[in-house]
């Protein structure tokens, strides 16, 4: 049959696409459908064509597969922030593990490589310890809100709608974070929207009021209140501070960003402090860390131990190897290796993250680590002496080329790429592979409900022929 977009079809769902959708297969052309899951049978839209596949969304689900659960959000299908909620958890883990060995094998070319179960998250609700909302001008309305005629439609504070950067819908609870955060985001809602300042336009990019950042540290049960707007106003924003700071003992940091950019990025052009202290502090394992607004620390506490864990089984270390670590962030990788290693040198492009990866090496009483700050392409070049131990652990774009012919050049005998992508694992594996064999990985799941996965490969430099 002829697929033609605005067509409504009777789908069987028969396997999981890397991204969350659900695959159907037509005279054997594919077709990959949203918020499903395989053994579903649905009636399905199609609203893009192109050549070779189609994309469609569920008109009706005419038979549930025995993989669906009820979500417990009212928000879940229409919010960007967990498509997999419909998804049994074990399933959920099956697929990631499937999504990495596949992209190993697919994009990779490697075939025959060990890859673990996923480890599962400790938590899978309330395990996020960063949210962010955005402000808008416009509510979108969920489709029971749309029959009703008492909606305030001119103000939002929450999550978007998935692929969409001006369609935010107004998010009363999130369960990916701590009942308190809950609490918290409704106060504030309830603030600006009472307030004279207006909401922030994501179209017309005016406006005050632009997002607010939730941190939570999970080791003391504290929080991190971030209010972001387009202005500096203290007038209008101490009063919810003070107010805040009353109500709620356990927060002990409320700061204000000021950003006049018209990116949809929550992070300041400068940073004022409103209340208590600039920073929340927060554990793994036995080290403590200082958390700034914008610094970046592993979303998921609980189960950055377990990633970090398989880091360093993986490097092997007997106490007198020298280590790099590229995209070092604030140091919790280099930190945590360091009483096992003779030396861990990290190299991060943010000064800030650079500022507070040397200062929680100071808090935590570690000397044998240390920073180098720069355009990892040009400061990997100072380093003359081979490593014996490497550890990349690079953004979901992977390394740039330049980077891994660094790498290549150096030839450390043992590699542990720690990848937030398993397309762009495989793809920065087929540039290692040639002088590196990788005998395992090991997906960790830092996000439930999500298709997102962290994989921690181990490469061993292989011997000369």
């Amino acid at each position: 049959m002829g697929i033609k977009k605005r067509d409504i079809c009777e789908l069987n769902i028969s396997d999981m696409a890397f991204g969350g959708r659900g695959v159907a297969k037509v005279d054997g052309f594919t077709i990959f459908v949203d918020r499903t899951t395989p053994l579903d049978r649905v009636r399905a839209r199609i609203y893009k064509k192109k050549k070779n596949y189609a994309e469609a969304g569920v008109v009706e689900l005419l038979s549930p597969s025995p993989f669906r659960i009820d979500p417990p959000c009212r928000y879940s299908g229409y919010c960007g922030g967990c498509k997999w909620q419909f998804l049994d958890y074990n399933k959920q883990l099956e697929y990631k593990k499937r999504h990495v060995a596949e992209s190993l094998e697919h994009i990779g070319m490697m075939k025959g490589i060990l890859v673990h179960e996923t480890k599962p998250s400790k938590e899978i609700f309330g395990y996020r310890n960063k949210m962010e909302f955005s402000c808008s001008d416009r509510r979108w309305l969920l489709p029971e809100e749309m029959e009703k005629e008492d909606v305030d439609t001119d103000f939002a504070l929450g999550l978007h709608v998935p692929g969409t950067f001006y369609k935010v819908l107004d998010t009363k609870a999130c369960l990916l974070q701590p009942e308190t955060g809950n609490l918290i985001l409704n106060d504030v809602r309830t603030y600006m929207k009472n307030s004279k300042a207006p909401a922030y336009g994501l179209r017309s990019h005016e406006g005050f009021w632009r997002f607010l950042m939730l941190r939570h540290s999970v080791a003391y049960d504290q929080w991190m209140v971030n209010i972001i707007t387009a202005s500096e106003d203290r007038n209008t924003v101490q009063p919810l501070a003070d107010f805040l700071a009353e109500k709620y003992p356990g927060i002990v940091s409320i700061v204000n960003n000021i950003t006049s950019s018209k990116a949809g990025i929550a992070i300041g052009e400068y940073e004022i402090l409103l209340k208590g202290e600039p920073v929340i502090k927060d554990r793994i394992g036995s080290f403590e860390f200082d958390i700034s607004a914008n610094s970046f620390f592993q979303t998921n506490t609980r189960q950055a131990e377990q990633l970090y864990t398989k880091i360093k089984e993986y490097a092997e270390l007997s106490g007198n190897e020298t280590i790099i670590d590229l995209y070092s962030g604030t140091g919790t990788i280099p930190i945590w290796l360091a009483d096992s290693a003779k030396s861990v040198t990290g190299f991060e492009v943010v000064k800030t993250a650079v500022t507070d990866a040397m200062k929680n090496c100071k808090n935590n009483g570690i000397d044998n680590v240390s920073f180098v700050e720069g355009d990892i392409r040009e400061s990997l070049k100072q380093i003359t002496e081979k490593p014996d131990v490497m550890i990349i652990d690079p953004p979901r774009a992977g390394m740039h080329k330049d980077v891994v012919k660094q790498v290549l050049a150096m030839a450390p005998d043992r590699i542990v790429y720690v990848s937030c992508n398993p397309a762009t694992l495989a793809r920065d594996l087929i540039m290692l592979k040639e002088y590196y064999e990788v005998p395992e990985v090991q997906p960790v799941d830092m996000f439930p409900h999500t298709f997102h996965i962290e994989a921690v490969a181990k490469l061993n430099k292989q011997a000369k022929q």
